[in-house]
């Protein structure tokens, strides 16, 4: 039985302060969740959520990281760095890192192997765009991102590997894919793990939805087969309003 992970993006948003004022916020509400909470705040933040989220259900995660321990690498955040300050989580090859920052499956895929290697849990994520799927290519691009990103892990040990599937089209816009198209290519992603790591490793991957999760929508989206939590956005900056996505099954 794979675990539900409800992770919560902040993006380039929330102080220092504030983000400690929403994890304080958010502790007595999700107590007991039964599913496995993660806040991804900006590097700034990490430090102090990850003080005042102990002794708490709430895991920290940072939202990008280089591949080098150390190095002349002006600007850039280490897997060391993350591991050393008590970081759980990291997530990889938002849509967002691709799109603005020009990452490609390449340069992620040295990143999910630094954060395995640390003992960190990436959180890798793929998708395709409005018009890649409208062009009917959605299946082909999230198969060529989860097999570029994921290439030569053989020998590693995934068990703390998650994917997010975030149709770029549905993130920040209002826009959720449906419950089953979701649930579909989810289903594919799974598949395509059987080729590269074999059933089992596939059966205990857990695979998210991310795309406009809300309170209103995520119990229809826990319902199916294949879903195994969410990677939420906007949604996760509100602790009412994530705690009533962390809590969906009550």
């Amino acid at each position: 039985m794979r675990r539900p992970v409800i992770a919560g993006n902040w993006k380039m948003n929330k102080t220092v302060s504030e983000a400690v004022k929403l994890v304080e916020e958010l502790k007595p509400l999700i107590e007991g969740a039964s599913a496995e909470v993660v806040v991804c705040p900006t590097f700034v933040c990490l430090n102090d959520l990850v003080k005042t989220s102990k002794n708490s259900n709430i895991g920290v995660g940072a939202q990008n990281m280089y591949y080098k321990d150390s190095g002349a690498y002006t600007g850039e955040i280490s897997p060391v760095f993350l591991k050393d300050i008590g970081v759980e989580y990291v997530i990889l090859g938002h849509s967002e890192r691709r799109q603005y920052f020009k990452e490609d499956d390449s340069e992620i895929n040295k990143k999910v192997v630094a954060a395995l290697d640390h003992k960190l849990k990436p959180i890798l994520c793929v998708g395709e765009t409005l018009k890649q799927r409208e062009a009917g290519e959605a299946f082909d691009v999230v198969s060529a991102q989860v097999k570029g990103c994921l290439k030569d892990l053989e020998s590693r040990n995934l068990d703390d590997l998650i994917i997010a599937y975030e149709p770029v089209w549905a993130i920040g816009t209002g826009k959720t894919a449906t419950s089953r198209d979701a649930n579909e290519v989810i289903g594919f992603i799974r598949k395509q793990l059987v080729e590269l790591c074999g059933n089992d490793m596939a059966e205990k991957t857990r695979i998210l939805y991310g795309g406009s999760v809300k309170s209103s929508n995520i119990k229809e989206l826990m319902n199916m087969s294949e879903i195994d939590g969410a990677l939420v956005g906007g949604a996760s900056l509100d602790a009412k309003e994530f705690s009533g996505i962390v809590k969906f099954n009550l």
